[in-house]
């Protein structure tokens, strides 16, 4: 008899507000140790730095969460359009940036968007637009699309740090790869 996986828990408003300041504390306390030379390291060609994944970050909330949820809430059915996010990234130049300034960038939008997060009411999350590749969301969806986004971009920053600390690891990179 196969055994049938349980259903996930519905994230609540709150609970997603409270996923993305777990994301917002994340990002800040991982910039801040990696140190301004590991936050602008690339770990490879065409990859980007930690300070660039914050940077999109930041767009991804002006753009594709917060921006897109205010137009939800001002207008019925508004057209959403996408971004080119490997231009927007070069433009933003984040790589030459400090880790401090992208943190103050960061930290106070996010806390908008954490604050419109909580205030969302079911039938809120009900509003729907539509967007030009994806097709019909809603402010619901949306939400959920912004934890499972920022959990992608945290795991990429934490690779950083690992792809940093490999070349020190001399024999004990056996631990993660027997072949190293």
């Amino acid at each position: 008899m196969a055994v049938s996986q349980p259903a996930a828990p519905h994230l609540e408003p709150t609970r997603i507000a409270e996923l993305l300041a777990a994301t917002a504390a994340t990002v800040e306390a991982e910039l801040r140790a990696l140190g301004e030379g590991g936050a602008r390291w690339r770990p490879a060609v065409g990859e980007w730095c930690a300070n660039e994944v914050v940077g999109h970050l930041v767009e991804a909330d002006l753009r594709g969460f917060t921006g897109r949820i205010r137009m939800l809430m001002a207008e019925d059915e508004p057209q959403f359009l996408g971004w080119d996010q490997p231009r927007v990234a070069a433009d933003r130049g984040d790589c030459a940036k400090s880790a401090d300034e992208l943190i103050a960038e960061f930290l106070p939008l996010r806390a908008e968007g954490i604050e419109l997060v909580r205030q969302l009411t079911p039938g809120d999350l009900e509003r729907a637009g539509r967007h030009n590749v994806v097709g019909r969301l809603t402010a619901g969806e949306i939400v959920a699309e912004w934890v499972h986004h920022d959990r992608n971009h945290v795991r990429q920053l934490l690779a950083i740090g690992q792809a940093i600390a490999w070349p020190q690891m001399g024999n004990a990179r056996r631990f993660s790869d027997p072949d190293a």
